[in-house]
């Protein structure tokens, strides 16, 4: 790992190597796809049991979640922007106040999202409707997994610090203890003790707990010296938290833009009945692989950029571009390829329901698909989170949301659920154009006025 971390912050003229990018790519993919692998976990599960309302209760409990956590993922994109680009111009100090500052508004989310989960419940259940068994079992769902909010939430602070300081094995092992923890508790819980729907949610639950504790105790270990000399009035100086707000906001729209679609799909999807609602989590849990697939090379890039530009270094930054373009492109066609040829395979992995598996497998042309329109965007997305220029996030995924809903418009009526693939499939397209027109912006406001090594 020292190749990957001490050699590209002390040598400002170092070579960003393949070999550089996939030591720290790797792992952050290996922990990031262990999120959707356990949230595939949770619906295979469930999919044992033979009723699609528990697969489609899993689903709208899980839906609302990440509708509450990705508003707050800014909390993990954020603070790996600004720690790289500390660690790219080698201020000690800002490295661990950038991850004492989004620490405290991740326990104060936390807080509020405990103390509001009725209403929260109950808006959120109206707004995404479904069935009354599908909406019980949701419920329950919910009301359980809410007490892990604050220890979730502080897990995406330390995990995006672990990011921006390129601690990828730290990284990597928080992560894979929680999610393996998980899965080792649905087993027991749903298949071992026939808890049902209380099982899934237990055991996420322990495992969020159980993964904040170990992060924690990790974090502490390795950075006694640097908490020490860290003073309350650092903590609450006011330029760099207004710049820390700034590019939040921004992220946070940005999340709200593309959770909006994600609900929008699947309330859309809900409304067709519980198979095709069922079929379609199905599919979204094999697209939510993909994307965290990309999610490991969009986090290399953006350790990359984000000490390219502490740097001032312009050579590395175009380096990490172009490294980000050949193994995005690559894994697009590998994925896209694989899902051909064993897509059919795979959907039988998550449940043995006959009329579920045969919808799954009638859609599965967009998955292969999207692999291939989707991965420039999320690549471009890791960058300018690096650059901590959120704005251009922001407004390109504001313009591929007015894009998904007028595909919603005019193809769903004609075409139902295809339609609703497509008009997903067009969104991913359209993250990927938009953000590309922002490129020379970012370039030009970066190193305008600095070194162009």
């Amino acid at each position: 790992m020292k190749l990957a971390t001490d050699s590209m912050v002390s040598n400002n003229t170092t070579f960003y190597s393949h070999k550089e990018y996939l030591v720290l790519a790797i792992p952050l993919i290996v922990s990031g796809i262990s999120t959707p692998i356990l949230g595939a976990v949770d619906t295979a599960v469930v999919g044992r049991i033979s009723n699609p309302a528990l697969i489609g209760g899993v689903a709208v409990g899980a839906v609302i979640f990440n509708t509450m956590y990705w508003l707050l993922g800014f909390l993990r994109v954020s603070t790996s922007g600004f720690t790289s680009q500390a660690q790219g111009a080698n201020n000690q100090s800002e490295i661990i106040l950038y991850f004492l500052r989004p620490m405290i508004l991740a326990l104060l989310f936390g807080i509020i999202f405990i103390l509001l989960q009725d209403p929260i419940l109950a808006i959120a259940l109206t707004f995404i409707g479904g069935s009354e068994a599908v909406l019980s079992f949701a419920s329950t769902y919910f009301s359980i997994r809410i007490w892990g909010a604050p220890f979730i939430l502080l897990s995406y602070v330390t995990i995006g610090w672990l990011i921006g300081m390129g601690k990828v094995r730290l990284a990597l092992t928080t992560q894979i203890w929680m999610n393996v923890l998980n899965i080792i508790l649905d087993l027991v819980f749903v298949l071992g003790l026939g808890m049902g729907v209380k099982g899934v949610a237990y055991a996420t639950l322990i495992a969020e707990v159980s993964a904040v504790v170990l992060g924690a105790w990790l974090l502490y270990l390795t950075n006694k010296e640097r908490l020490g000399g860290i003073k309350l009035s650092m903590l609450i100086e006011t330029k760099p938290i207004k710049k820390m707000m700034i590019v939040n906001r921004d992220l946070f729209l940005r999340t709200v833009c593309l959770l909006t679609m994600t609900v929008i799909f699947t309330s859309k999807g809900a409304s067709m009945g519980e198979v095709t609602l069922a079929a379609n989590v199905i599919l979204l849990q094999i697209h939510y692989i993909i994307a965290y697939l990309f999610g490991g090379f969009a986090n290399a890039s953006s350790i990359m950029v984000g000490r390219a530009i502490g740097g001032a270094n312009q050579f590395l930054y175009k380096r990490a571009f172009i490294l980000s373009a050949q193994w995005g492109l690559a894994s697009a066609i590998l994925l896209s390829l694989s899902i051909f040829t064993f897509g059919e395979n795979i959907v039988s992995l998550f449940t043995t329901i006959t009329d579920v598996k045969a919808m799954s497998k009638d859609y599965l042309v967009w998955m292969i698909l999207f692999p291939i329109f989707g991965f420039w965007g999320l690549q471009l997305e890791g960058i300018f989170s690096g650059a901590t220029e959120a704005k251009s996030i922001r407004d390109s995924i504001a313009l591929a949301l007015i894009v998904f809903l007028i595909s919603i418009w005019v193809l769903v009526p004609q075409y139902q659920n295809h339609g609703l693939w497509i008009a997903f499939v067009l969104f991913s397209l359209s993250r990927s154009f938009f953000l590309s027109l922002f490129v020379p912006k970012l370039t030009r406001e970066k190193f305008s006025n600095k070194n162009k090594t």
